[in-house]
């Protein structure tokens, strides 16, 4: 077994920050992964850590399951990829359709950023607009449109963006607008004021942890279909995890397009554009100079190993009883995690749907990302570190849930919990 400092110091020379990306371990903490099954990672020591990271989501069956190992390993003999439309990508295709109330066609990325980056430049395309509305907190991966406004410490009054990273050129901050999430009045304003210059409405339905109010995503449904504004969900978290057909089938509200990715996959690089033909139609080489037409291209889009990866995956996730007991795993998880902090005397809301959720320190009710400015940060740094010291790993700040979890998993994360809040509470 290789010794995990050893590991972290040759990853710090060679990774900036020894990290893959901005949110991609705990920092300070040498952890370093050898292998994953089921609910479980093990490090390159050998200890064994109960996952609630999933990758940052897409293991929702767990790692290494059974049906999607087989059905790589079968399409691995038949070749990686093609660049050409190929059986597996058509059968994906058709059963996103299928799942999707808002897909009559779908265009395939190799990731989630990208699948917004052209979920928006499509809408721009059929709207012949500029303008794009976010919300505040809302996270649509890191291409420019999209890294403004995600965790501004100091926000602007709205609709003012703020970048989120170097690099991105000032002009775009003029082609975004950002509104407070949950607050209908007011996206409601800006759409009515900028319906001439707005190209479409991005939202994530279930915007990181935080639950859409009653009426908020039907209201904007109903407003920009209103003003002819395209309305997007970004799926990528959602799709296939809080329902089969994503949160246009949990929430009951269908948008123009959509951006799914993560459980799509399998685990594999896949992401997808889903949408009607009457806007996708502008993806077609047939149009290629024209004013209307939107180049896309990427040599993994389509990869058949991704595809077959996907279609184990959500054949698994038609099984009957499969979102029941997602949601049951989650709900008892959610629920107990909310009972140790009560019992332990935090100040503290565990917020967000079962299969994925998260604890914030503040007694204030989670409605807007400007309502998680207010939780004690050292705690929930406190609350990661302390988990992971105990063999619980999770996202910053996110708890994703699996199929692979069992009763006796959720005990054991329960104690872990109870654990880590008592010595909080405790100073410790």
């Amino acid at each position: 077994m290789s010794d995990a400092g050893e590991l972290v110091q040759r990853a710090a020379r060679v990774l900036p920050g020894g990290v893959l990306g901005s949110h991609a371990q705990l920092r300070g903490l040498e952890f370093v992964v050898r292998e994953g099954r089921g609910a479980y990672l093990w490090d390159t020591t050998g200890r064994r850590y109960l996952d609630y990271l999933l990758g940052s989501g897409p293991m929702l069956l767990g790692h290494a399951h059974p049906a999607v190992v087989e059905a790589v390993g079968r399409q691995l003999a038949r070749g990686t990829t093609y660049l050409l439309v190929n059986e597996p990508i058509v059968e994906l295709a058709e059963e996103l359709c299928r799942a999707v109330p808002c897909a009559e066609q779908v265009r395939f990325t190799s990731t989630g950023t990208e699948a917004t980056f052209f979920a928006l430049r499509l809408a721009r395309a059929f709207t012949r607009r500029d303008k794009i509305l976010k919300f505040e907190g809302g996270f649509h991966g890191t291409h420019d449109y999209s890294l403004m406004s995600v965790s501004p410490r100091s926000p602007k009054a709205f609709p003012a963006p703020m970048p989120d990273s170097a690099g991105i050129p000032r002009a775009i901050e003029g082609e975004v607008l950002i509104a407070p999430y949950n607050d209908l009045a007011t996206a409601e304003a800006l759409i009515a004021t900028h319906r001439h210059e707005l190209a479409a409405v991005i939202v994530e339905p279930y915007q990181r942890v935080i639950v859409p109010a009653p009426g908020f995503l039907a209201g904007l449904r109903t407003v920009t279909r209103r003003y002819g504004v395209p309305l997007v969900f970004d799926e990528i978290v959602t799709g296939f995890r809080l329902a089969y057909g994503g949160a246009q089938e949990y929430y009951g509200v269908v948008p123009d397009l959509a951006a799914f990715g993560k459980v799509i996959g399998g685990g594999f690089a896949l992401a997808a554009v889903c949408g009607p033909a009457e806007i996708m139609k502008h993806f077609d080489p047939a149009l290629e100079g024209q004013a209307g037409y939107v180049a896309q291209a990427g040599t993994l889009n389509g990869n058949p190993v991704a595809a077959v990866a996907g279609l184990a995956t959500l054949a698994e996730l038609r099984k009957p009883g499969t979102y029941e007991r997602l949601h049951r795993i989650g709900a008892r998880l959610r629920d107990g995690l909310a009972a140790a902090a009560r019992r332990h005397g935090l100040a503290a809301q565990v917020s967000g749907e079962a299969p994925v959720f998260d604890v914030l320190f503040t007694d204030r009710p989670i409605v807007d990302y400007r309502a998680t400015l207010v939780a004690d940060r050292d705690r929930i740094a406190r609350f990661n570190a302390g988990c992971l010291r105990r063999g619980v790993v999770k996202a910053v700040n996110k708890i994703y849930v699996s199929l692979a979890h069992t009763g006796e998993d959720v005990d054991e994360t329960l104690a872990i919990f109870d654990d880590v809040l008592g010595g909080i509470a405790r100073g410790s």
